[in-house]
């Protein structure tokens, strides 16, 4: 029996395809502009695929993530700039150069010195070390990743606390200048003195070992679960949000948190 053909082969000949003068329109109308959101919205959706556990739509997800990696390597293959096998290449032997301890012969004591030796290793790649340990962190990132790198990069030049409770003393600092702007009625600079409060925030939980994108994505996640959690209870009493005083949706959402206490409990 022969070999069934490469898949990831057959994905790029369906895309050349899809690209052909006699392929799909609205696959031959997209530019690497129009393809940006879509990069992004398969990226997360990969990440909630890994959240539900769910190892068939994991798969499907990740399915959709490639897809965009083929699809833009149509798009320069096009123009003559490159394939996805150079990509293919450039990721591997990037892989093969970064870790000597493991294609080479160099020994490293633990996790930390790998980390060292592929900075190391990626400066030697791009002609030395960089202006600003905080360049190159890209420019698209959300906001509270893009944060939490900043910081983390500050950390390594020694523009650091060693643990949190400096950290959380700042929060209060800048707590303290939001509510001095509100005071003097100066709007815009309580929006800006926000900014701080959370970019001091984000180094809390950096600090605690977290990540501010994880921290909030899971808020959201429970804000999202409560706030559904009193939309029922309003319906089963036959009432409108709008009907309900702020103190009885307050009760709705406290008896929200309660159940999540309780079903915390119970799975302890």
């Amino acid at each position: 029996m022969s070999n069934p053909e490469p898949q990831i082969d057959r994905l790029i000949e369906i895309m050349a395809r899809l690209r052909a003068p006699d392929g799909c329109p609205w696959d031959q109308k997209q530019t690497l502009e129009s393809l940006k959101p879509y990069c992004i919205e398969e990226a997360y959706e990969v990440l909630d695929a890994i959240d539900s556990g769910d190892t068939k739509e994991h798969c499907e997800e990740l399915g959709d993530l490639l897809l965009q990696v083929v699809f833009q390597s149509q798009l320069r293959a096009e123009e003559e700039a490159f394939t996805f096998d150079d990509v293919a290449r450039a990721i591997s032997d990037k892989l093969v150069r970064r870790h000597p301890h493991v294609f080479g012969d160099l020994d490293v004591a633990d996790a930390d010195e790998v980390l060292r030796n592929w900075d190391a290793i990626k400066q030697t790649e791009k002609g030395g070390a960089p202006k600003s340990l905080i360049e190159g962190i890209p420019a698209n990132f959300p906001a509270l990743m893009q944060a939490h790198e900043m910081q983390k990069r500050a950390g390594r030049g020694g523009f650091d606390w060693d643990d949190v409770q400096p950290a959380l003393e700042k929060v209060d600092e800048e707590t303290a200048e939001v509510k001095e702007a509100l005071a003097a009625g100066e709007s815009d600079h309580a929006i800006k003195e926000l900014g701080d409060l959370i970019f001091a925030a984000v180094n809390c939980i950096r600090l605690l070992g977290g990540r501010a994108e994880d921290t909030v994505r899971e808020t959201n996640q429970r804000f999202r679960s409560r706030f559904q959690y009193i939309e029922s209870q309003v319906e089963t009493a036959g009432k409108a949000m709008t009907d309900c005083s702020l103190d009885e949706l307050e009760a709705h959402w406290q008896a929200a948190k309660g159940l999540e206490v309780s079903s915390t409990q119970e799975e302890g």
